[in-house]
């Protein structure tokens, strides 16, 4: 293979029923995950949605309070256009989010709530690949749900947890990080790739509130899923780092 040839992706393995995507901010998966999820919602799969923040501190004209009112919202109205009913709003603080134990915690306590097999987060690698830097909540989040995947099952990690109703889950197989620069698997979206982009639309406040006034969703969108899906084989397609659970 040529040195500058990319390595195709490898199918992701889909064998599984229930998934937990864990992002810092509303609009965190529609920015590229989304067309997966309504994937996997058409063939009858469980997905919910945990916002670690309601991206409160998101939009400069708008203040916080206002901002999440507005912003859960359109996060609610979006994942049901990708077949998602529930989102599970975490309500830690939007822009300072810290890894460690309490960030931890909190994700701990999503995933025994709902008991996935796969749990998804954004990436949070430093950078999207070249000078880009990522986010800071976006990596802090990232790492801790990497962590929570496997404390979740540790009835002696966060065990007030347990003894508040909660149950040990030792369920999850993998966390898969969305569009990690570091991705080396991948799933076809051309057929809910239209349904990315809906729901990706439904957040027009927050894109208004940049002020993107010629962000066209469309366009950003087929910039990630277009050469992912040349790697996969198909016409689009979303990536992920894969991590086992062990």
């Amino acid at each position: 293979m040529a040195e500058d040839t990319p390595e195709p992706f490898t199918p992701v393995d889909e064998s599984w029923d229930r998934a937990l995507c864990v992002v810092a901010h509303p609009d965190d998966l529609e920015f590229g995950a989304a067309a997966a999820v309504a994937r996997w919602t058409e063939q009858g799969k469980r997905v919910v949605y945990a916002m670690v923040t309601s991206g409160e501190a998101g939009i400069d004209a708008v203040a916080p309070e206002e901002s999440r009112v507005v912003r859960e919202a359109e996060q609610v109205e979006s994942a049901k256009i990708v077949g998602v009913e529930m989102v599970d709003f975490l309500g830690q603080p939007d822009g300072v989010l810290e890894y460690g134990v309490a960030l931890r915690q909190v994700i701990c306590a999503a995933i025994r709530r709902h008991q996935p097999e796969i749990v998804i987060t954004n990436n949070f690698r430093p950078t999207w690949g070249g000078e880009t830097l990522n986010q800071a909540d976006h990596i802090a989040t990232g790492m801790a749900t990497l962590d929570a995947a496997r404390d979740a099952g540790n009835r002696w990690v966060f065990h007030d947890q347990i003894s508040e109703g909660l149950q040990p889950w030792g369920g999850v197989k993998q966390v898969w990080a969305s569009s990690s620069p570091m991705a080396r698997h991948a799933v076809d979206t051309t057929a809910t790739f239209d349904k990315g982009v809906a729901s990706l639309e439904a957040h027009r406040a927050y894109i208004d509130g940049l002020g993107w006034e010629f962000f066209d969703p469309r366009e950003f969108l087929e910039g990630g899923a277009r050469p992912a899906g040349t790697r996969l084989g198909v016409a689009m397609a979303t990536s992920f780092e894969v991590f086992a659970v062990g």
